[in-house]
Order: C-alpha cells, then structure tokens, then sequence
C-alpha cells in the first residue's frame, strides 16, 4: 500500500521551502530552488513507501504557524513531531542537530566530535546536507572550522539571513 505525503510550499523571508507530512508528522521542510530537489524527493518517497499529493494536514499547518513565528523572532525552538527518512547514520547526525541551541553555531569537526566520530567530518558533513528537514532540524547552524559559511541547500545567503536572524537578539 502507498502513503501519501501532503505537501505544500511556503514563502519564507529567505527562500520558497516545500513542506510535507505523514501520518501527523513533518518528514519536509525543504528548499525548493535547490539543485538536490529532486534526490531528496526520490529518497523520502522511496523509504516512506509515499508519493506526494498537494494538500493540507494538522502538522503542516502547526508547521507554517511555528515558521511564520520563528521569522518572526518570537520562537527559538519548533514543537513538530518529525519523521526522518534516511539512514541510521544520518538520523543521528539529524538528532544531534536538534541539540544545537538557538543562536549558536558549530563546526563539522565539533558536531563529529560530539557524535565520537572525530574522523568521519566528511560522513557527519553529507548527513548534514542530505537533511530534509531544514530550519527545524538546523542544519544552517554547522558552519566550517574556520568560522566560514559552507554548503547550505538553501544557499550561503538564506544560511547568513537565518544566522542573522538568529544572532540579532530581537526576541520578542
């Protein structure tokens, strides 16, 4: 049998994102002028067992309330059950990105570091930029050893604006 993934685009301040759900949770929160579009969509289809169909659901509607929050600067963490769809690997890196508080930032060396996998920064760099869940699972908080902007699906000036936004301690 098939599932659906309900999707809907969002307009964001720094780029058009592509959201889906299924079965009450965000499996997708993703950029949609990026050139990986289309293996993000054939890997969650694929291991959800899916296919996507415009539509409304509770969680994505929960989902464009928190974002419209969080741009907003009047929320620094999401409350969305989410669903990952990769491999064990990756769903640690993605877990780990969860713990990187609002406002702050980390390198590919510490986040490989804090996950006892001091040399795979490469591996722990590919989970990070295969994340289909961006802005809630934040992927745009990892930045180089240097203290450089790198890789973002987004692009480096939806990463700098959300770093931006993050940093401007205009909460509230």
């Amino acid at each position: 049998m098939e599932n659906i993934i309900w999707i809907q685009n969002y307009q964001s301040p720094c780029g058009e994102l592509i959201l889906g759900s299924l079965d009450g949770k965000l499996c997708l929160c993703d950029w949609m002028d990026e050139n990986r579009r289309a293996l993000i969509d054939r890997r969650l289809q694929k291991v959800l067992h899916a296919r996507y169909e415009t539509g409304e659901s509770e969680v994505i509607v929960r989902a464009v309330a928190q974002l419209d929050e969080y741009f907003a600067g009047k929320r620094t963490e999401f409350d969305i059950p989410l669903l990952f769809a990769g491999t064990d690997f990756q769903r640690t890196v993605w877990n780990a990105l969860l713990n990187i508080p609002y406002g702050k930032t980390v390198s590919y060396a510490t986040l490989s570091q804090d996950l006892g996998k001091l040399k795979a920064i490469r591996a722990v760099a590919a989970a990070n930029g295969a994340n289909s869940i961006s802005i809630l699972v934040p992927c745009h908080r990892v930045i180089g050893s240097n203290q450089k902007l790198v890789g973002y699906a987004g692009g480096l000036p939806a990463k700098q604006w959300l770093l931006d936004l993050e940093s401007s301690g205009r909460l509230f």
